[in-house]
C-alpha cells in the first residue's frame, strides 16, 4: 500500500460448535466483505473453522472431515484475490491433532503454524486432545500437496518493503518463553494472534497490559483476535475480543460483549509497516537476527487499495484528553524546573536573570524558574526579571510583563534598549528606517548583551525563554535570544507552550496572575522587533512570516518522531487538517519547514544545555546530530512532485 500502510481486518464471526460448514459460510461472507473494504490482512479466531469449544469431538472423524471440507471451500473463496486470511483450523497429521493457523491466499493454503504450548490447567484441557506444535518448520501433506507446518514462519510481502508476518495462537503469547519474541528477533514486524481466550473478572485489564507490551517490546504491529457469541457456555464465556496494536499503542478494538447477541464483528485498522521499521532501525539495542530454522515464504500482493482511513492527531504534542492533559502538564513542569534547580545548585548560583516581554514563551520560563526555586527553598525576590522595551513594544506585553512578574514575586527591572540601539545603528552604519534583518536581530543582541551583563553582577545565570518549534525552524536570533546559560523552553513546542500556561492559569489561586496569564494566551505570538501599527498593536505576527506553528509541530513530530518522508506527511496533514487549511497552504509551509529546518541547523549545532522533556528534542548533544550542511534536495524534490 501507498505510504507503507495496509489495511488489517480482525473478524470475530457467528458461528456454531461442531458445525464447520455453518462456520464455513460466515467466514467466506465476512472474508469477502473485509476484502470489498480493502482489507489484505484477515484474521479469524483460533478454530473458527469448528468453534474452539469442540471438547472431545475433536476426536471424531465426523467433525475432522468436515473441518476439511469446509478449510477447503474457504481456501478456494480466496481464489483471484491476494489477501492473506489467517483461519484457526485442527490439522490431523500423522495420527496427531495439532491446533493450527491456516494460511490462505489465492485459493491456496500456504501454511499451518500450529500452538507450541498447549495449556492444560484451570478450565483449559487442550492437551487431552492437541500435540504441541513443532518449532522448526516441516512439511505435512494436506490433500495430495506438501504444506509448510511449524511455528518459526515467516511470510514475506512484497507489496511493501520489509513486510514480515507472523502468527502464534492464544496461550503461545502468554509463556515467559512466547514464540512473538522469536519472531520479531526473526525480523517479522507484524504478529497475529488467534485465540479463544473465556472472560473472567479483571482478565481483559491484564489481557491488554499483556498485548500492549508485547507490541511495545517487539516494535511490530500486533493483532489479537478471540473467540465471542456462538461457542459452547457449559462451563466458559466468550466475549470476542479484538486488540490491535502499533508499537505498544491502540490502534483499534473490540471490546468484550461489544455487539448484539449473534452479531459479527469487523474491526479495521491501517497497520503502518514502514513507521515499525523506522523504530526498529532508530533503536539501536533492539536485536534482530536471522536464525537458519525459520522459513521464510514469499508473499506478492499487487492489488493493495492506497485509501486511508487511519486518522492521526492534528497536534500529536497535546493530549486531547483534559485529564491526560493536566498530568501531561505538571509532569512537564517537573522536568523543567527540576532541571533548572539541579543547575543553579550545582554552580552555587542563588539569583536568575530572565528577560520577560508579555510573550507565551517568556511566560513560561518565568513560570518555571518560580517553581525552581520554590523547590530550592530560595527567595523569589532573587529571580530579577528584566522587561527591555524598544521599537516594537507595545502597551499590552509590557504591561503583562509587569503584572506577571509583580505578580509572581520576582525583583523587576527595566532597561529601556532604544538608546543603545539607536547608537549602536549610528556606530556599524545602519539606517534606523531600514528595518531589515539588522534592524531586528540587533535589538535582540541588545537584549541578550544585557541579559548576560546582569547575570554577571548578580551572580546569577541567564534563564532561556525560546522553545522547540522556534528552534526547528531557527527562529531565533543567533547569539541573542538563541543564547542563555540554561534554556528550560528547549523541549517544549509551541503547540504545548500555550497549554502549560493556561494549566498554570486554570490552577493559579491568584487571580491577577490567572488574569495576566489569560491575556498572555489571548496576545499573538510576535517577536515584536518591528514598530507597532498606529493604534498600538502589534504589526509583526510571527505565524504570518513562518506559517502556523499547528503545521510546523505537525511536521517535526512525524518527521522526527516517526520517520516519515515529506510526501507521506503531506498526505496526512490534509487528512488531518482538512477543513482547516486547503492542500497548497500545507504544502506551502510543509516546503517552508524543510527549507528552514535544514538551513538553521548551525543554530541547534551550539544550543546551550537544557532538559528533554518528550520524545521530540533537538539537542546536538542528543536527539539530533545533525550536519550543519546537510543538503535538503530530497526532501524538498519528494515535496515538488507532489
Amino acid at each position: 500500500m501507498r505510504d507503507g500502510f495496509i489495511k488489517v481486518a480482525a473478524i470475530v464471526p457467528e458461528m456454531k460448535v461442531a458445525d464447520p460448514s455453518y462456520n464455513a459460510d460466515r467466514i467466506i461472507a465476512l472474508y469477502k466483505e473485509a476484502y470489498t473494504e480493502g482489507a489484505r490482512l484477515i484474521a479469524f479466531p483460533e478454530l473458527a473453522v469448528t468453534g474452539y469449544t469442540c471438547s472431545d469431538l475433536f476426536l471424531q472423524d465426523t467433525l475432522l472431515e468436515g473441518a476439511r471440507d469446509a478449510l477447503l471451500r474457504i481456501a478456494d473463496s480466496t481464489t483471484g484475490s491476494d489477501a492473506l486470511v489467517f483461519v484457526g483450523y485442527p490439522l490431523e497429521w500423522e495420527g496427531k491433532l495439532y491446533n493450527t493457523a491456516a494460511v490462505l491466499q489465492d485459493g491456496h493454503i500456504l501454511a499451518f503454524i500450529p500452538k507450541r504450548f498447549i495449556p492444560n490447567y484451570a478450565e483449559f484441557y487442550e492437551l487431552r486432545q492437541f500435540t504441541p506444535g513443532p518449532a522448526e518448520a516441516e512439511e505435512v501433506i494436506f490433500e495430495g500437496e506438501p504444506v509448510p507446518f511449524g511455528s518459526r514462519i515467516i511470510l514475506d510481502v512484497d507489496a511493501i518493503r520489509d513486510m514480515e508476518i507472523a502468527c502464534e495462537i492464544c496461550e503461545d503469547a502468554w509463556v515467559v518463553n512466547a514464540p512473538d519474541i522469536e519472531h520479531a528477533m526473526a525480523g517479522a514486524n507484524v504478529i497475529f494472534n488467534l485465540s479463544a481466550s473465556n472472560e473472567t473478572v479483571g482478565k481483559d485489564d491484564y489481557r491488554q497490559s499483556l498485548f500492549s507490551s508485547i507490541s511495545a517490546r517487539s516494535i511490530s504491529d500486533y493483532i489479537y483476535v478471540s473467540a465471542g457469541d456462538g461457542e459452547s457456555t457449559t462451563d466458559i464465556v466468550f466475549g470476542g475480543r479484538v486488540l490491535i496494536y502499533e508499537n505498544g499503542s491502540l490502534l483499534a478494538q473490540r471490546k468484550i460483549f461489544d455487539n448484539a447477541y449473534g452479531e459479527h464483528k469487523i474491526v479495521y485498522a491501517d497497520l503502518d509497516i514502514t513507521r515499525m521499521n523506522y523504530e526498529r532501525r532508530r533503536i539501536t539495542t533492539y536485536f534482530s537476527a536471522q536464525p537458519e530454522d525459520y522459513l521464510h515464504l514469499p508473499v506478492h500482493m499487487s492489488r493493495i487499495p492506497t485509501d486511508l482511513n487511519r486518522t492521526f492527531d492534528a497536534h500529536p504534542f497535546v493530549p486531547s484528553d483534559k485529564e491526560k492533559r493536566s498530568r501531561r502538564c505538571d509532569e512537564i513542569l517537573n522536568i523543567q524546573s527540576r532541571g533548572l534547580a539541579k543547575r543553579m545548585r550545582h554552580i552555587g548560583a542563588q539569583n536568575a536573570v530572565i528577560g520577560v516581554s508579555g510573550g507565551l514563551d517568556s511566560t513560561l520560563a518565568m513560570l518555571v524558574t518560580a517553581r525552581a526555586f520554590d523547590l530550592l527553598g530560595l527567595p523569589r525576590e532573587n529571580i530579577l526579571a528584566v522587561t527591555m522595551p524598544c521599537f516594537g513594544t507595545t502597551d499590552r506585553t509590557h504591561n503583562n510583563a509587569v503584572t506577571l512578574s509583580n505578580a509572581l514575586g520576582a525583583t523587576l527591572k527595566e532597561v529601556n534598549i532604544r538608546a543603545a540601539v539607536t547608537q549602536h545603528f549610528a556606530d556599524i552604519g545602519q539606517d534606523p528606517d531600514n528595518h531589515d534583518v539588522t534592524y531586528e536581530n540587533s535589538q535582540a543582541r541588545e537584549r541578550t548583551q544585557v541579559l548576560m551583563d546582569l547575570a554577571n553582577q548578580n551572580n546569577g545565570l541567564v534563564v532561556g525563554t525560546g522553545d522547540l518549534s522556534e528552534l526547528a525552524l531557527g527562529w531565533a536570533t543567533y547569539n541573542g535570544d538563541h543564547m542563555s546559560m540554561y534554556g528550560v523552553n528547549g523541549g517544549v513546542p509551541k503547540t504545548l507552550v500555550s497549554h502549560l500556561v493556561r494549566y498554570f492559569a486554570e490552577t493559579a489561586e491568584d487571580t491577577t496572575l490567572s488574569a495576566c496569564l489569560f491575556d498572555v494566551l489571548d496576545t499573538p505570538v510576535s517577536p515584536e522587533l518591528l514598530p507597532p501599527s498606529e493604534n498600538g498593536k502589534i504589526s509583526q505576527k510571527t505565524e504570518d512570516l513562518v506559517g502556523p506553528y499547528e503545521l510546523h509541530d505537525f511536521f517535526l513530530y512525524y518527521m522526527l518522531r516517526c520517520g516519515y518522508s515529506p510526501a507521506k506527511i503531506y498526505r496526512i496533514a490534509v487528512k488531518s487538517f482538512d477543513g482547516i487549511y486547503d492542500k497548497g497552504t500545507i504544502l506551502k509551509w510543509e516546503k517552508n519547514f524543510y527549507r528552514r529546518f535544514f538551513a538553521q541547523q548551525f543554530k541547534r549545532s551550539c544550543l546551550p544545555d537544557g532538559p528533554k522533556v518528550g520524545s521530540v528534542a533537538v539537542s546536538p548533544r542528543g536527539d539530533l546530530r545533525m550536519p550543519s550542511d546537510a543538503s535538503r534536495n530530497l526532501w524538498l524534490s519528494e515535496l515538488e512532485e507532489l
